[in-house]
């Protein structure tokens, strides 16, 4: 017996596209499919915010000096004539970093393999610039802290009803 459901697709489609779903969710927060779909996105998704919730806290903060090119107020960084050539002037400043450590990093790179890279609009109504989000940081960051007493259960199947089309059930699959 199969312990996956085929969805009429392709094992690369298939995969693909339980991925994309996956990357909505935690994206947005919730997404409208039917109800085989967000099942199968329900197995994917469960396990990577256990495993975020669990390796939340398993880091070091280190402080690094860095340089950083000094700007003014326009915000275009300022440059001075050096042996006839124009040379940017830096600062050394003191940041404060996290620093993973090695069971943290592995959780990283799994988050990493199974989400696909993210961006959103920064003004919706134009469309115009996007903004890259970092889906693994928004894992340990925004949703370990919210599901950290929490064991298991970290999503819900809401039942909307027969799509118009193919009469498919429509579900809202949401984070909890």
């Amino acid at each position: 017996m199969a312990t996956v459901r085929k969805l009429s697709r392709t094992t690369s489609q298939r995969k693909a596209m339980l991925r994309a779903l996956a990357t909505e969710l935690i994206l947005h927060g919730k997404i409208k499919t039917t109800d085989t779909r967000a099942k199968e996105v329900k197995k994917i998704v469960e396990p990577l915010i256990a495993l975020a919730c669990k390796e939340a806290d398993n880091f070091e903060t280190v402080t690094i000096k860095a340089k950083v090119a000094k700007k003014d107020k326009d915000g275009k960084r300022i440059k001075e004539v050096v042996d006839g050539k124009k040379k940017t002037v830096y600062d050394v400043v003191d940041k404060t970093i996290k620093k993973d450590k090695p069971s943290r990093l592995a959780a990283r790179r799994k988050m990493l393999s199974v989400l696909y890279p993210a961006s959103t609009f920064i003004d919706p109504k134009k469309k115009k610039t996007k903004k890259n989000v970092d889906l693994v940081s928004k894992l340990f960051d925004e949703y370990a802290p919210k599901y950290k007493e929490r064991h298991g259960g970290y999503t819900r199947i809401v039942k909307i009803g027969p799509r118009l089309g193919d009469q498919a059930m429509e579900v809202l699959f949401e984070l909890v």
